[in-house]
C-alpha cells in the first residue's frame, strides 16, 4: 500500500449522518488531504447503511480516497466498497481476506505489540493502534503512546494508522513519531469552533 505524506488522515464517519454531511464531505475530501474515509455506523439498518455507503462511495471515488467499511466483510463486499477495518471482536482477517480478496484489511491493535504481530503475520494491509488522546467518539479502553509506533517501524513495514483525540495541536507530534495515518473523526464532525473544512485545513 503506497503512502502519501501529505494525504495522512484516515477520516471516520460521524456516528449520525445529516442531510448536510456529503456537501462537508466533498468539501473536506477535496482538500486531497484524506487518504481513507471510514463509514463507521453502529445504529443504522443494513438498509439505511447500504444507501448512504453508495452516495459517499462516489464522493470518494471522485476525490481519489480510499472507502472503507467498519466492522462489516459483508457489507463491504455488497457495497464494493475499498475495503474494510475489523477491531478485535470482529471477524476473523483471515475468513474476511476470503470474502474480500485482495481489498484493503486493516486491523485495531490497541496497545499491543503482540495483537500488532499477529495482524502483520495474517498479512494485514494497515495496523491501528490507541487511544493516543482522549476521544468523544467512544470511551478509551485502552491507551497508547508514541513508543509502541516507534517500536512496530522495528519489525514491519506494514503502514500505521493513530487513533483518539487527535486535533490540531496533538497531531504533528503522532506524524512525528512513525504515524502513517492519523484516524481523525470529531475534531472535523463536532468541532464546536470550526466548520469541517476549516478544521481540516488547519491540519498542514
Amino acid at each position: 500500500m503506497k503512502i502519501n505524506k501529505k494525504k495522512f488522515i484516515y477520516l471516520i464517519s460521524p456516528n449520525k449522518i445529516p442531510s448536510s454531511f456529503y456537501n462537508n464531505l466533498k468539501l473536506v475530501l477535496n482538500t486531497g488531504k484524506v487518504s481513507f474515509f471510514q463509514l463507521r455506523l453502529k445504529k443504522y439498518s443494513q438498509n439505511k447503511k447500504i444507501i448512504i455507503g453508495e452516495k459517499i462511495k462516489n464522493i470518494c471515488k471522485k476525490n481519489k480516497v480510499k472507502f472503507i467499511i467498519n466492522d462489516d466483510p459483508l457489507l463491504a463486499l455488497k457495497l464494493n466498497a475499498d475495503g474494510c477495518h475489523l477491531g478485535q471482536k470482529d471477524m476473523d482477517i483471515k475468513l474476511a481476506k476470503q470474502i474480500l480478496g485482495k481489498k484493503i484489511i486493516g486491523v485495531t491493535c490497541h496497545n499491543s505489540i503482540n495483537l500488532a504481530k499477529k495482524a502483520v503475520k495474517a498479512k494485514a494491509d494497515y495496523i491501528a493502534f490507541g487511544a493516543f488522546n482522549q476521544s468523544k467518539t467512544k470511551k478509551t479502553r485502552h491507551v497508547a503512546s508514541v513508543k509502541i509506533l516507534n517500536k512496530v517501524k522495528k519489525f514491519t513495514k506494514t503502514p500505521t494508522v493513530a487513533i483518539g483525540g487527535i486535533n490540531a495541536v496533538n497531531y504533528k507530534n503522532l506524524l512525528l513519531n512513525n504515524a502513517n495515518f492519523l484516524a481523525i473523526s470529531s475534531y472535523v464532525w463536532k468541532n464546536k469552533k470550526y466548520k469541517p473544512l476549516q478544521a481540516i485545513e488547519r491540519l498542514k
